[in-house]
């Protein structure tokens, strides 16, 4: 993954991470035990051991079903007000090896703010105007809305730069295709 498509990966990352702190991660460790379009440089490799993604596994679930409870969502965000932050952070360094090269700090610092925005959002405004708005029985589809962006904007923090080079190298084998043709028509 170049730079450029490292760095946009890591904002959608961070940015679900606020959503959901363990979707991106899981994500993230699946793509790069599976696929060979993450490549985790030490120690975010780590992400790919199956003891990992195990409990990333878990977590997720745990964190699924939380979430849907009315009355313990609200705890659940409390308690992930710490987490996912740090869930982001690590995100973040993980998916731009070339920031994270430049200074990690400067990488996990983005990663947290990203993630600790979505997540100020969601659990100080998105949260408690469904509970106001429903009783709380607006919460499941909220929730399960939420998780279902945080895995589809994941996937397509990854998928899409890689599509995106692909674009650009056809683009490229095409203008040079043409100049071929342009250039052999021209000495004819």
């Amino acid at each position: 993954m170049s730079w450029v498509s490292g760095l946009f990966s890591a904002f959608g990352l961070s940015a679900s991470a606020g959503l959901n702190a363990y979707i991106p991660l899981l994500v993230i460790a699946l793509m790069a035990r599976y696929t060979p379009w993450i490549h985790l440089n030490p120690p975010w490799d780590t992400l790919t051991n199956p003891w990992i993604i195990a409990l990333l596994v878990v977590l997720a679930g745990i964190e699924f079903l939380a979430d849907k409870i009315p009355a313990v969502n609200h705890l659940n965000d409390a308690v992930h007000t710490f987490i996912r932050p740090v869930a982001g952070a690590i995100a973040f360094a993980a998916a731009a090896p070339g920031v994270a090269r430049v200074h990690p700090v400067l990488a996990l610092a983005a990663g947290l703010i990203i993630a600790g925005s979505v997540h100020a959002v969601k659990a100080g405004v998105v949260r408690p105007a469904v509970t106001a708005t429903t009783g709380g029985l607006g919460h499941p589809p909220v929730s399960l809305a939420e998780d279902i962006a945080a895995t589809v904007v994941s996937v397509l923090a990854v998928v899409v730069p890689l599509l995106l080079a692909l674009l650009l190298l056809l683009a490229a084998w095409g203008v040079v295709r043409w100049l071929r043709r342009r250039s052999l028509r021209q000495g004819a």
